[in-house]
């Protein structure tokens, strides 16, 4: 059975009726109650265009980062659809006007501006901290409001002032996934880490990100590498690593590279286990490593386990609607549940007038609670914070035969119950 916190907000959708819908049918239920909510609003909020509401969306859906990048676009489909068989907004339609990023900075820009120039009213979107970077500036200067449901990059909420910034994430930042993830080896008893971390902006925010969590622990890396996405033997780091006393590897990088650490610490023979935030979660490191990644650690905001009915319709719809396995189940719920607050924020406004600063103003805190399948959302974002993720809603994921499940057993049972922002 649900638990209280899952129950949906009455103003949406009555008990009862859900109870008879169950979760499933109450995503498309959801839809159609809201549009119904907003015939009683004032006539001038109906007038005005039919036109699709059209919204941005940006991420790297070929090129080496696909792998994480089509989940998030899929969990962002999904949504929409469900939201579109209930009626859209105001009876508009959300229509979707996707780019693809290929995870290269420069194209990344490209197309945030292509996306600006359609004139969408917000943009879901962002894989790669590096792409972000080089972008998330065009969506500020145009107050055009985006929300990042993948890229963990401390340094993409913070680049503006909290008050100011039109940036917002529903997603664990490597400042909380770093010392989460330090917290968890320091209690195993591993205090000699390695870290080896890409050159990329997303390898050097983690890098940062994890020297200090470890400084706030006393202890310093005992061994660092760097290196280029591609490298293809890290052997020689390895081995110095091996050499320095290391008991534990703490991998900061995206795909593969991830990979060539576990088979290479495997050619060693070299058991130190290998940890690190949620990248060793995707399939270039699950299928590339294969039996050298079991026992690897990992920090996750959702593990795809039907824990509670939520969670279990989310797969389920997943399964039914692609057609194929859920990948990166964390990129397309993070995604899934960004898509619902930004149609939220919509249904914040009453005037139908999608303007930047308007939905900037309701997704601070204009919104209803939105149940979603990470986290219960109440107030997930305010004019001082951005990051509508917190610690309490992270738990440690492990590889185990190939996929994976929960480090903890009590993590297990705590994820019964879906967390609220602290």
């Amino acid at each position: 059975m649900p638990t209280k916190s899952l129950a949906p907000p009455r103003s949406i959708a009555p008990a009862a009726l859900l109870q008879r819908a169950g979760w499933h049918g109450a995503f498309l239920l959801l839809g159609a109650l809201v549009v119904t909510a907003l015939a009683a609003l004032p006539a001038r909020a109906q007038i005005g265009s039919t036109a699709p509401v059209r919204i941005g969306v940006v991420g790297p859906f070929t090129g080496a980062s696909a792998d994480f990048g089509v989940p998030m676009l899929n969990g962002i489909r999904m949504a929409v659809d469900e939201i579109n068989a209930g009626g859209g907004y105001l009876g508009r339609p959300l229509e979707l006007v996707v780019k693809d990023d290929a995870a290269n900075p420069d194209q990344g820009r490209k197309v945030s501006q292509d996306l600006l120039a359609e004139k969408v009213v917000a943009t879901i979107g962002f894989c790669n901290t590096g792409v972000a970077m080089k972008a998330i500036d065009l969506f500020q200067e145009a107050k055009s409001p985006l929300i990042v449901p993948c890229s963990s990059g401390t340094a993409v909420t913070a680049k503006y002032p909290p008050a100011e910034s039109y940036i917002f994430r529903v997603q664990g930042r490597d400042a909380l996934q770093a010392p989460f993830m330090v917290e968890d080896i320091v209690k195993r008893g591993w205090d000699k880490v390695a870290i080896f971390a890409d050159k990329t902006g997303y390898g050097e925010g983690g890098y940062n990100d994890v020297v200090a969590a470890l400084a706030a622990k006393n202890l310093k890396p005992v061994h660092v590498a760097r290196f280029d996405l591609g490298v293809k033997d890290l052997t020689g780091e390895l081995t110095a690593a091996r050499a320095a006393g290391a008991n534990v590897v703490f991998s900061y990088t995206v795909g593969q590279e991830n990979a060539v650490i576990a088979n290479g610490k495997k050619t060693l023979g070299w058991k130190a286990p290998q940890v690190g935030p949620w990248t060793l979660s995707f399939p270039y490191f699950l299928d590339g490593a294969r039996d050298a990644a079991e026992g690897a650690l990992m920090v996750q905001t959702f593990i795809a386990e039907p824990s509670n009915e939520r969670r279990a319709s989310f797969l389920s719809s997943y399964t039914r609607k692609f057609q194929r396995k859920l990948a990166v189940p964390m990129a397309a719920a993070n995604a899934y549940d960004a898509t619902y607050l930004l149609m939220y924020s919509f249904l914040g406004i009453r005037d139908g007038n999608l303007n930047g600063p308007a939905l900037k103003e309701s997704l601070e805190g204009k919104m209803k609670t939105y149940y979603g399948v990470v986290a219960t959302y109440d107030k997930p974002f305010s004019p001082v914070d951005k990051d509508a993720i917190t610690r309490n809603m992270l738990v440690i994921g492990v590889v185990k035969n190939g996929a994976i499940t929960f480090a903890y057993p009590e993590d297990a049972k705590r994820n019964l119950i879906i967390q609220r922002k602290q």
